[in-house]
């Protein structure tokens, strides 16, 4: 039973088992150009969350997303799990960004600094993920996020496993 003080979420998505199937065949560059474009679906998580692909290139990838009121914590400004959800999702698809066609990733550790606490309703956030190291095994990469005027929210860096 719902109350006048209970929200609620109605969350879409698509099978996500076919666009699994292509990105063994693409690029990493070539599968989130797709997704980008709208030519593939979005991950769940992205949808859960509200992320799109706003960007990409070769080493290179940022995610777009702006935080709701399901977005906050007890305190009324945005979780820093949504924050740092952005950062892994902008720095790993960097990393898959440069990857070649069958060659998978993990993330294996993410370190995020929170410099200032956004509000929910308040402006697109845009998490900027750049690869730092491609090797064989590992990739490093670091990412900011902030807002379309420039101002920093937080700053990350993550470590990759490459899976061959």
């Amino acid at each position: 039973m719902t109350t006048d003080q209970e929200r609620q979420l109605v969350v879409t998505w698509q099978d996500p088992a076919p666009a699994a199937e292509k990105v063994t065949s693409m690029s990493g560059l070539a599968y989130l150009t797709a997704v980008m474009n709208g030519e593939l679906p979005m991950a769940p998580i992205a949808r859960l969350l509200g992320l799109r692909v706003a960007a990409v290139e070769t080493g290179r990838v940022v995610i777009a997303g702006s935080p709701g009121e399901q977005h906050q914590n007890p305190i009324g400004t945005v979780h820093g799990g949504y924050l740092s959800a952005m950062l892994d999702s902008s720095m790993s698809c960097a990393v898959h960004a440069a990857l070649e066609a069958g060659i998978g990733y993990s993330t294996v550790s993410l370190q995020v600094s929170f410099v200032r606490a956004p509000r929910a309703g308040g402006p697109e956030l845009l998490a900027e993920g750049r690869v730092v190291h491609l090797g064989k095994r590992h990739a490093t990469a670091d990412g900011t996020l902030r807002d379309a005027g420039g101002t920093l929210y937080a700053h990350a860096t993550t470590t990759c496993l490459i899976l061959r």
